[in-house]
């Protein structure tokens, strides 16, 4: 059996990764996601009792992250200089001045990887590693490479979680394209990180065991992406929980898990995902 031993999330609130930080001078480097992550895998990490270990090559990372965020003052600049007196977008323009505009570290704090690294960094986790983007059935692909892991032996830990920093200019004006739209009122930034590990292993190193994964499945439909939209259908059933309110991207199902943790849940919490790109998704977490 899969063990979850520990988990942590930010949703709704201020993501301050300072007391996690190895380096204080890395926090230049960090964007809001990079944030999130840090702070939901500090907490997730200290309620699995691994505080401080040395995690190392027997612990492995496995994130979905969530739409690319942009803020629109980073990008007003490159944009003045990039257009012509008519206003149009000007590609020499561009490639001669504009990209120029663009703060040197603008890429470390918006590139997908980059809150696993910082994650990676801050704890010490050296083993195999997955990041994946940016729907809500890409977490299941996350939870499936790291129960894997787990059974073959690769990991003894792993950490599994998802982050979206959707209110932001770029990540707003997708939502408002996709057939159906989301309103922007309906986006949240969030992160959640679990901790997984074999069941023996948990208990042999004293571990609480939270819950257990009974079943975990996925699978993809394909569809005309040009003419057919499809609406997300996500349910937490057997738990109601702030997770159930909002867009929450590929973190709904970790941060419902971390939720039911601290809240002391007894019961079984049944997962159900139809995501709008085809791919669906079931889990079953028992809470003893």
């Amino acid at each position: 059996m899969i063990a979850l031993t520990g988990a942590g999330h930010v949703l709704g609130e201020q993501a301050d990764p300072t007391p996690f930080l190895k380096v204080r001078k890395s926090r230049k480097f960090m964007g809001p996601q990079d944030d999130l992550l840090v702070v939901a895998a500090g907490r997730a990490i200290a309620a699995a009792g691994l505080a401080g270990a040395p995690l190392g090559e027997r612990a492995g990372l496995y994130v979905a992250v969530g739409h690319i965020p942009f803020r629109e003052e980073d990008i007003d600049p490159v944009l003045a200089a990039s257009t012509d007196d008519r206003g149009d977008f000007d590609l020499r323009r561009f490639g001669a001045a504009g990209f120029l505009r663009a703060h040197p570290l603008l890429t470390f704090r918006c590139l997908p990887n980059m809150p696993a690294y910082h994650v990676s960094a801050n704890f010490d986790v050296q083993g195999p590693y997955l990041v994946t983007y940016p729907g809500a059935g890409q977490l299941h692909a996350a939870i499936e490479e790291a129960v894997a892991a787990i059974d073959e032996g690769r990991v003894d830990v792993a950490l599994v979680g998802a982050v979206a920093q959707q209110r932001n200019f770029l990540v707003e004006h997708h939502f408002a394209r996709v057939d159906p739209p989301v309103p922007a009122s309906a986006l949240r930034d969030v992160a959640a990180l679990i901790v997984l590990e074999a069941e023996g292993r948990a208990r042999d190193r004293g571990a609480r065991v939270l819950a257990t994964l009974e079943a975990a499945t996925s699978w993809y439909e394909p569809f005309d992406v040009l003419h057919e939209g499809r609406a997300a259908r996500e349910s937490v059933g057997g738990f109601a929980s702030d997770a159930d309110a909002g867009e929450l991207g590929p973190a709904r199902l970790p941060t419902a898990l971390s939720i039911a943790a601290a809240s002391g849940f007894r019961g079984v919490i049944r997962h159900a995902l139809a995501g709008r790109d085809g791919v669906s998704a079931e889990s079953r977490w028992v809470w003893p």
